[in-house]
């Protein structure tokens, strides 16, 4: 099972952002992320730095999200007007561990 981000983050060439990708639904009672996530890129180009767990409740998309049930990560650089899909990984504390995916879009586009 996977989830899918409902929003589409937009970027330029020279920012460097921040995302946030919130596993709560995909949890079950109790269980939390654990270990060392990470988040990859279908298409090269791209600088992904600071990959860590939430240690604090968080609000993604206007919702409250516990500690240990997000990931967070920064993205740099990127190729202007190429479209990237970004899949995080994390484990989960649960016995035998859980692995999800989540998956978010991510444009570069610089203003002309």
């Amino acid at each position: 099972m996977s989830a899918r981000a409902p929003q589409i983050g937009c970027k330029t060439t020279g920012e460097v952002r921040n995302g946030v990708v919130s596993f709560s639904q995909m949890l079950d009672s109790g269980e939390l992320l654990t270990g060392v996530p990470s988040v990859t890129s279908d298409t090269t180009g791209l600088t992904i730095g600071s990959v860590t767990l939430s240690i604090e409740t968080l609000t993604i998309n206007g919702k409250s999200v516990a500690a240990g049930q997000a990931v967070q990560f920064n993205v740099a650089g990127g190729v202007d007007g190429v479209d990237y899909l970004l899949q995080i990984t994390a484990t989960t504390d649960s016995s035998p561990a859980q692995t999800l995916s989540g998956f978010a879009r991510l444009i570069v586009r610089d203003q002309t």
